[in-house]
């Protein structure tokens, strides 16, 4: 499917070619017709250059064409298996073999998959160390000076810098995501407990070909990822609109965004890094995670061997054959995908991954739903539907306590459409499917929309929360538990990575690849989610 851009690019290649095919037919076949002192030929060069210059065009254009083929040739290609002799006589051998490769540490980090403590001897124990120290002064600022019930421009634009001895810490948008983690439930103790406790950070190394770095606190509760300038860029500039998505949709399977620092050390290049929530929180019982992106170009990884502690994430064409099994919530999850797809769609995003992760549940959490009391504790867990795009000067806040105890009832009154909306949910049923609209006055057509959209907002956001840390990214269904959230939202459809689907249609053609428009991306993500639920 082509977007709006893609067709006006075509067209512009198109009407270039025409205006270049038309000044060299006149300049080749026309123009020697021509009277010598006509005024038209000082429009045109000696005609020996119309032999010239398409030769030096071809060459370039080999040139670039032969530079990129290789330059994804070699990106793409997969690491020789080092041989390593175990004779003294081949220690000389061997360790010339390891220093010769400069892929020798990257290979040696793909045979240590899984979480691994930054001790003193770690490479990285110095830098978050200051990450630590630096994180705990940026989130003490935002407890002496809480951020205001409503945000302003400058919020967005705030920047604030913190000296330290050995270096200097910065904070984007401080006020904006200390907001972002209220409304999330969270407190700032208790945030800043988690990045700076006295446990070390913990080193994730993935199966991932991206070039971050990335981190976990010690109660694996957090993720720290260090990202590039224009990723940080981009999450700044588009920060203001994320902000609205969460507060209209507060149970958005995106990945939660907790805060934005760029760390300066003396000597070194300065490191951008982001705080998020951990999709896979907490990890104790779960038994495969997936890394989904609906497509099969390059989407298998081979598994740890059974019985090992080696993390590895899972992909597409390893997940075939399995399904999520949610009954009643699944009509939930396939439109909070679709919301969240088409928003990120609206960013001009591709890339991004439906990160996927399960365990069974346990013979009392299975029928949960039947009982009373645990009714009453998961309602408390979920979002009072008060904010909404016609009511959105009232704050919406993940793990707000309904006072309701025999039923759980939520009223909405919309001035502008005069409609009253009331849902009642009881024991174990979908409080989604029990919507019920009760029309005032008749109302005019342009007001038809506005419902509407209030509907699908009060259905979405009236999910209730499984009674366990981390609800959000939590779907129970009879049997699994499920941890569900869409990461890496960073690569925009540019015009490289037009290049690269062209690319791609040539070396995989007929097959299902990563990079493709943003519309046709969110549009096959959901399929792979409709096909593989139940």
């Amino acid at each position: 499917m082509a977007t709006g851009a893609d067709r006006a690019v075509g067209m512009g290649l198109v009407g270039f070619s025409l205006l270049l095919f038309t000044y060299y037919t006149v300049w080749v076949i026309i123009l020697p017709f021509v009277d010598s002192d006509h005024v038209v030929h000082k429009y045109f060069l000696p005609r020996e250059y119309s032999v010239i210059l398409p030769g030096i065009a071809a060459l370039i254009l080999l040139l670039c064409v032969g530079t990129f083929i290789g330059v994804v040739t070699w990106k793409n290609r997969k690491p020789k298996k080092m041989e390593m002799s175990g004779g003294p006589a081949d220690g000389t051998r061997r360790t010339r073999t390891v220093k010769r490769t400069m892929w020798g540490g990257l290979r040696q980090k793909w045979k240590l998959l899984g979480l691994f403590e930054i001790d003193q001897e770690h490479e990285f124990h110095s830098l978050t160390c200051m990450m630590k120290e630096g994180l705990h002064t940026a989130v003490q600022n935002t407890i002496d000076n809480p951020a205001p019930d409503e945000l302003s421009e400058d919020d967005y634009r705030l920047q604030a810098t913190q000296i330290h001895k050995d270096f200097v810490m910065e904070t984007f948008a401080g006020t904006v995501f200390a907001s972002l983690r209220r409304s999330l439930g969270m407190t700032e103790k208790d945030y800043q407990r988690s990045l700076s406790s006295e446990g070390s950070y913990l080193q994730f190394i993935s199966n991932s070909k991206s070039k971050a770095d990335f981190f976990l606190t010690n109660d694996k509760r957090f993720f720290l990822k260090t990202q590039n300038k224009r990723e940080v860029h981009f999450l700044l500039s588009n920060l203001r609109i994320y902000m609205e998505h969460l507060e209209n949709y507060p149970h958005s399977l995106l990945v939660k965004f907790l805060g934005v620092h760029r760390i300066k050390i003396p000597h070194k290049k300065k490191k951008y890094f982001i705080v998020m929530q951990s999709v896979f929180y907490p990890d104790d019982r779960i038994n495969a995670r997936y890394d989904i992106k609906g497509c099969q170009v390059s989407r298998w990884t081979d598994p740890a061997p059974e019985g090992s502690q080696v993390i590895v994430i899972l992909k597409d064409l390893n997940f075939e054959g399995q399904y999520i099994t949610l009954d009643q919530q699944r009509p939930w999850l396939l439109r909070q995908v679709e919301i969240d797809t088409k928003f990120l769609q609206r960013l001009n995003v591709l890339d991004y991954s439906l990160l996927i992760a399960h365990q069974p549940l346990h013979q009392d959490e299975r029928h949960q739903g039947l009982s009373f009391a645990t009714l009453i504790m998961r309602t408390k867990k979920s979002v009072i539907t008060g904010s909404s795009p016609t009511n959105a000067d009232i704050l919406t806040v993940p793990g707000a306590v309904l006072e309701e105890d025999s039923t759980v009832l939520v009223s909405e009154i919309d001035n502008r459409t005069g409609c009253c909306s009331v849902a009642e949910s009881q024991g174990g049923s979908d409080p989604g499917s029990t919507l019920s609209e009760r029309p005032c006055s008749e109302q005019p057509a342009e007001t038809v929309t506005d419902s509407m959209e209030l509907r699908d907002f009060q259905a979405q956001n009236r999910r209730l929360l499984p009674n366990f840390r981390n609800p959000l990214h939590v779907i129970d269904g009879p049997d699994q538990r499920y941890f569900v959230g869409i990461i890496d939202i960073f690569t925009v459809y540019s015009f490289k990575k037009r290049l690269e689907h062209w690319w791609k249609r040539l070396r995989h053609p007929g097959q299902a690849f990563s990079t493709v428009s943003p519309p046709a991306y969110c549009l096959r993500l959901c399929q792979w989610v409709q096909d593989h639920t139940k």
